[in-house]
């Protein structure tokens, strides 16, 4: 990191997760110039994954796509003078860091190459994986020793982004504004197209067939420009960023290892064409503890979905459903948990078969497989002849399979051993913070005073208003802001807890809690415990959340014209 005093360091990203555009490393290193580039690999649901690899052979366990896409990556990396940094060592860095020293020599590029390890903590009896969230600073210690490449462990997604800042301009634990900049920075980064147009609720006004991946250029002070790489597809922009902003977050204080960020801080300005700049961040303390994230494998699942075509969608529903009742009294023994859900995409006189018809799904699971396997594929199977007119299903019923079940909890921040092994195989005990800050909520910021009253007319709430919504565990949530002041003003006073919960009939019983972001023009409303389980559990139609926020968008309510008049 030779860049002159006063330059920004650019940051790019080319992974959002274990899975994403294969191409995307080697298109982000010679597609623009970059000084560090990134990758994110890890989700809750990806260490269950990789736990269950790493059962089969202990020498895996990280995320071998990343490997892949090294074969190549590592001498443009080189030729070019960026530095890699990826969390993409899963439960195994330095299992990965050999690889790919292995790599290098292979395919004759001398590497120097670090890890991070120590968020490894005891696994409780009954889980699989135990994993803490560590910060930026054992990152930072390896690229200030020199590493060309660094992979990870369980850190924070902001962590890939604060370790090299950190690194690059010598903060120190204390510099708690310039860190807080650099999370925002490294939140908006980590799910890669999210923030240059992918999953953008305004799409339609957007070319994102192939949208670029994110570049962030942090200046010495914690401040950024979010941009990406000329010439790349997407879209830059107040609202992509302001989206990704959102996203998995819940109030004010978003709090990570390195410090707490103060989201209600942040201010964003267009500064030129696919430039975003993001300034103004405060950061406190960080807690004195750490999240730690457990996986365990929670019994097992299996589904079927009965296609109703036609007539009497509702009688024939229910008939299934009696019928199942039937089959598994007389087993004798019924699924711990049975949940039916019909989906009416049937449409009247309609001139397809398909668009006649109706899906009904069954959902079971158990803590063992017979009563979700044998049990209920043989239930399925003798309906075939004797259930309602026009029987079948969308594909055979299987056994059932294992699925899973992630659990946060909170370890004192002492307890962990964050360790930076450096690239001459040095360890390097990370300093835990001096100075910690318990979290406590912020008071609610003055409203802006309501419109004046005038017409209105029903309307989606998609017309005036963004949303993007995503999964934490068991807890959804779902962030939406409006474009301009006007919009604000309204918005602020009518999308209140209640009036959530009237527009999302299943968040009625379960606790909503509304968080401000004026800045943002923003309200970011946290449902907990919609998601049960968490996304391995799949507890739910979309158990990820990531529709929810266009479901809210799509229900109806009364809008002032005003809102409506400009072309949403």
């Amino acid at each position: 990191m030779t860049r002159g005093p006063g330059m920004p360091l650019r940051i790019g990203n080319a992974s959002g997760f274990y899975g994403d555009r294969f191409d995307a490393l080697r298109e982000m290193l010679t597609g623009g110039p970059l000084d560090v580039l990134t990758g994110d690999y890890l989700a809750e649901l990806t260490m269950l994954i990789l736990g269950r690899s790493r059962l089969k052979d202990p020498s895996r366990g990280y995320a071998s796509t990343f490997l892949r896409q090294l074969e190549d990556g590592l001498g443009l990396a080189q030729e070019r003078g960026v530095r890699i940094v990826a969390n993409a060592g899963g439960l195994n860095p330095a299992g990965l860091a050999a690889a790919i020293r292995e790599l290098a020599e292979k395919v004759g590029v001398p590497v120097r190459v670090a890890h991070v390890e120590g968020d490894n903590i005891p696994v409780p009896e009954g889980f699989l994986t135990a994993n803490a969230y560590l910060g930026g600073a054992g990152i930072a210690a390896c690229l200030r020793a020199g590493a060309e490449v660094v992979v990870t462990g369980r850190v924070t997604d902001a962590a890939l982004v604060t370790g090299p800042a950190a690194a690059h301009f010598g903060w120190g634990p204390e510099d708690h504004d310039a860190l807080a900049g650099a999370v925002v920075a490294g939140h908006v980064l980590e799910c890669g197209t999210q923030a240059t147009g992918g999953n953008y609720a305004f799409f339609r006004d957007r070319d994102i067939r192939r949208p670029g991946f994110p570049v962030a250029e942090i200046h010495a002070d914690g401040s950024s420009v979010i941009t990406k790489h000329d010439g790349t597809g997407g879209v830059v922009d107040l609202g992509t960023v302001t989206a990704q902003l959102l996203y998995e977050t819940a109030g004010a204080r978003y709090a990570g290892p390195d410090v707490t960020a103060r989201l209600d801080t942040v201010r964003l300005t267009q500064d030129g064409p696919d430039r975003v700049a993001v300034s103004g961040v405060r950061g406190e303390a960080p807690p004195p503890t750490l999240k730690a994230g457990l996986t365990r494998l929670g019994g097992w699942r299996n589904e079927v979905v009965f296609v109703l075509t036609g007539l009497d969608i509702e009688a024939k529903a229910s008939l299934v459903q009696d019928q199942f009742a039937d089959a598994f009294a007389r087993a004798g023994r019924r699924p711990q948990e049975v949940r039916w859900e019909l989906a009416r995409t049937d449409r009247a006189d309609a001139d397809t078969e398909e668009t006649a018809s109706a899906l009904l799904r069954l959902v079971v699971r158990d803590p063992e497989q017979e009563p979700v396997g044998r049990a209920l594929s043989g239930a399925a199977i003798e309906l075939a002849l004797g259930s309602y007119p026009g029987f079948h299903v969308t594909a055979p019923p299987g056994k059932g399979a294992p699925y899973g079940v992630f659990e946060a909890r909170y370890v004192p921040a002492g307890d962990v051993e964050h360790v930076a092994v450096l690239p001459d195989g040095t360890r390097r005990t990370i300093d835990r913070p001096v100075r910690t800050l318990e979290l406590w909520g912020v008071e609610q910021p003055p409203l802006p005073r309501p419109l004046e009253p005038g017409p209105v007319v029903r309307a989606p709430l998609g017309r005036v208003a963004g949303a993007r919504s995503g999964d934490k565990g068991g807890d959804a949530n779902v962030g939406v802001w409006v474009r301009d002041e006007t919009a604000w003003r309204w918005l602020a006073h009518e999308l209140t807890v209640d009036r959530f919960r009237e527009l999302l009939p299943e968040t009625g019983e379960l606790t909503v809690v509304r968080h401000v972001l004026p800045n943002l023009r923003a309200l970011n409303f946290t449902v907990h415990g919609l998601l049960g389980e968490g996304v391995a559990a799949q507890h739910r139609f979309d158990p990820q959340a990531k529709a929810l926020g266009e479901w809210l968008r799509a229900r109806h309510l009364e809008i002032p014209v005003i809102l409506l008049e400009v072309p949403a």
